[in-house]
């Protein structure tokens, strides 16, 4: 993600712009076995006074990179800076790291957050665990530009900001939720930098939500004291105190709910028992899940889990798997010579501090079997230099059972081909099986790093969606070779999307699709009946062939049941030009003042 150039139209302090079912067989599980014995509840036995690795029983620990405060730990914010210092440039290297606060008070705390960094209370309601202080996210290590704050994230919290109001200046895969802002919330770099994010779920911010130069936003199920501006598209779906329903001046697209949602997976403290609370599945939600109190849903100790460390072996894992234990990713990369295969209904796969997977082999990282209620949530699928068909399976090809009592969810998981260095997968998500809910995931062929070219780090699909009546809430996915997003499956639902064409794309003919100039961003199959989508923008910006034309940002099928609200296309500087915005609907962009092009209703 990169930073258009200025529009001079904008005034100072705005942005700088950039079915049929089958019935379902019920699974039971029992945890057996000597592995499962050997793998007891996490107990909290930090030495008064200090901030160390949390211990497990049995001479297990969560590894170096889990550090677990509470009010009386000394030099708290000693550890933050020294933390911060490693990782706040470190946008390719391998550290990993999850803070974990013990429910209390603290005070005169900033926790500022660099990459692969994650920060959580561990309360069972944010505001379990109070910072006076702030938790941080600028952009000084990048000259002011934030459109590169991506892998970080801040949880389960509340803030009670130094200033008044909270910064929180990110790009992609930086997710905030359960958090509790008693203030302001600022999303951009200190100056009105560029940026490019973001997201925000379950929260509860108090103040003003300043995006100032925000490029785009999705907030779910929340609630905000107001919202300051827009820039090109300020999607909200269940957020109390949301601005109303104005695209495209200003370009806020409102949703008064959201249609099935479920918070993700969190750790937290029972007494002196660490668990992982699974929160309920909501229908038609709108505002946080913790207003009145404890939230819906169920616990589950983690003796229940298999908690992994990098150096496990993907054997290991599955066997952990097979006897019936969920599956905690402590910090760190992990190397796969085989699939790790979820197949018992409604596990838990959670990850911490942004654990990393990469497949050594060519195989697929993940694949879920089309069982119910599984809930993937919280890790980074980072491709290999040998090709693998695709990052993550969730269910196998031809999946068709009705998982809408019970979906399984894909919460915070994130892919990346290249970047790190070379990677290659031919489709990073696929996703067979019915009433999946995918919750937030960047999916990203790199545009910079190491191992990045055209051919260098192929990549040709984002997602593919083959399951029926599948939901995604904020859905970024950029710079694949082809389609970034193919939608084969029907009664598909997408609220907020954010995409960039492939930067790297060095002429007219590679990017050829047919008589088509160009692969669209958004692909609804023309076999599909039903399909609706609301905020959703395409950018191009090429910048090896400036004058390479895309026909168009969507591509759907004329059909009755397939419907768009507020979709825009952009050009980033005239570097690239779209003809329409969806097939051959709304107006070409031309010039190089970066305008979007928008459609408000299609048909």
């Amino acid at each position: 993600m990169l930073s258009p150039p200025r529009n001079p139209a904008q005034e100072p302090g705005e942005a700088r712009p950039k079915t049929h079912r089958r019935r379902r067989a019920s699974v039971t599980a029992v945890v057996t076995g000597a592995l499962a014995a050997g793998l007891l509840a996490l107990v909290p036995s930090l030495v008064p006074g200090t901030a160390q690795a949390a211990p497990l029983a049995g001479g297990g620990d969560l590894g170096p990179n889990v550090i677990v405060f509470d009010p009386s730990t000394s030099n708290i914010q000693g550890t933050l800076d020294d933390i911060f210092h490693k990782q706040e440039s470190a946008q390719f290297g391998e550290g990993r790291y999850q803070l974990l606060f013990k429910p209390g008070t603290y005070n005169g705390l900033n926790a500022q957050l660099g990459f692969y960094t994650s920060i959580s209370g561990l309360g069972l309601s944010p505001d379990s665990t109070q910072i006076n202080g702030d938790v941080t996210v600028d952009a000084g290590w990048f000259n002011g530009n934030a459109t590169q704050n991506f892998w970080r994230s801040a949880e389960n919290l509340a803030l009670t900001p130094v200033s008044g109001e909270d910064r929180w200046a990110v790009a992609q895969a930086a997710p905030f939720r359960r958090m509790h802002i008693k203030g302001g919330l600022n999303l951009a770099p200190n100056g009105y930098g560029w940026a490019s994010g973001g997201y925000i779920a379950d929260s509860k911010i108090d103040g003003d939500v300043g995006p100032y130069s925000q490029q785009q936003w999705y907030t779910r199920d929340s609630s905000v004291g107001g919202w300051k501006n827009a820039v090109w598209n300020m999607v909200f779906s269940g957020v109390q105190g949301a601005p109303g329903q104005s695209f495209p001046n200003p370009p806020y697209t409102t949703l008064g709910t959201t249609p099935v949602s479920r918070e993700k997976p969190f750790l937290y403290l029972d007494g002196s028992t660490y668990k992982v609370f699974v929160p309920a599945k909501r229908t038609n939600a709108q505002g946080v899940t913790w207003a009145n109190g404890n939230p819906a849903g169920d616990s589950i100790g983690l003796d229940q889990f298999y908690v992994a460390h990098p150096g496990d072996s993907a054997a290991t894992i599955n066997q952990a798997l097979s006897q019936g234990l969920n599956l905690l990713f402590t910090p760190g990369v992990y190397h796969l010579d085989q699939t790790i295969d979820v197949n018992r209904a409604n596990t838990v796969v959670l990850g911490l501090g942004y654990a990393t997977l990469e497949p050594d082999n060519g195989v697929t990282a993940m694949k879920v079997a089309d069982v119910d209620g599984v809930k993937l949530a919280g890790f980074l699928l980072d491709a290999g230099s040998t090709r693998s068909d695709e990052l993550l399976e969730v269910g196998p090809p031809g999946s068709s059972a009705d998982h809408s009592a019970n979906p399984t969810s894909v919460q915070d998981v994130f892919a990346r081909v290249g970047g790190a260095g070379a990677g290659q997968v031919t489709t990073a998500m696929t996703i067979n099986s019915d009433d999946t809910i995918i919750d937030h995931t960047w999916l990203w062929r790199a545009d910079h790093g190491d191992g990045v070219g055209w051919d260098t780090n192929r990549a040709d699909y984002g997602l593919v969606v083959n399951g029926d009546d599948v939901l995604a809430t904020g859905l970024f996915v950029e710079h694949f070779n082809k389609y970034d997003v193919q939608w084969n499956g029907e009664s598909g639902r997408t609220i907020f999307f954010q995409n960039e064409k492939a930067y790297d794309a060095p002429n007219q003919a590679a990017i050829q699709n047919g008589s088509i100039r160009g692969f669209a961003a958004y692909k609804v199959a023309d076999s599909v009946n039903s399909h609706e989508g609301w905020g959703m923008g395409s950018y191009c910006n090429y910048t090896a062939d400036p004058s390479i034309i895309q026909d168009h940002g969507f591509e759907a099928p004329n059909k009755s049941g397939v419907k768009f609200h507020d979709i825009m296309v952009i050009s980033l500087g005239g570097k690239g030009q779209y003809a329409h915005v969806i097939n051959d609907t709304g107006a070409a962009t031309s010039g190089t003042d970066t305008v979007p092009s928008n459609v408000t209703s299609y048909p």
